[in-house]
């Protein structure tokens, strides 16, 4: 069956559609943190230039959704996802979530870490299904809304 979603890595012209499609879920959900407005005003120097990733659905030719992999301190973190409502019900997530564990199996890295809200409810099922397990939270959480830290070991 010829799938209409493929997944994309990171161009310049991607960049606003970047930052919309996550301050228009966070927005929705919380509100835009000042370490989420600097991230993404900025992911090529904040996130591509500092050796992460940034990945695109594309349905069809449109981007319906995004994520990213942040190389941070404590190893690389499952950030910024995010499917347009337009989107939603096509399992585009659940694709995006595939292709970062695929990318990161094949890089060799021995986990992927993520922060999250338990109000996501959608989303923890998500990353439990696909077997990221809850781990303390710690002191140094980078948000404000983040009252889950998971972490999937390969």
């Amino acid at each position: 069956m010829n799938n209409p979603t493929t997944i994309v890595a990171y161009k310049d012209q991607y960049s606003q559609a970047f930052h919309d499609l996550n301050i228009e879920w966070l927005e929705s959900y919380f509100y835009a943190e000042d370490h989420d407005k600097e991230v993404l005003e900025n992911p090529k120097s904040y996130i591509i230039e500092n050796g992460g990733f940034i990945f695109f659905a594309l349905h069809k030719g449109q981007i319906a959704g995004t994520v990213a992999l942040i190389n941070e301190p404590e190893g690389y973190e499952l950030s910024k996802m995010a499917v347009s409502p337009d989107f939603q019900g096509l399992k585009i997530g659940q694709r995006l979530m595939e292709h970062c564990i695929d990318f990161a199996k094949n890089k060799g890295w021995r986990e992927l870490l993520l922060y999250s809200n338990t109000k996501l409810e959608n989303a923890i099922y998500i990353y439990k299904k696909y077997g990221f397990k809850e781990i303390a939270l710690g002191k140094d959480n980078p948000y404000t809304r983040s009252n889950i830290k998971m972490l999937l070991k390969f």
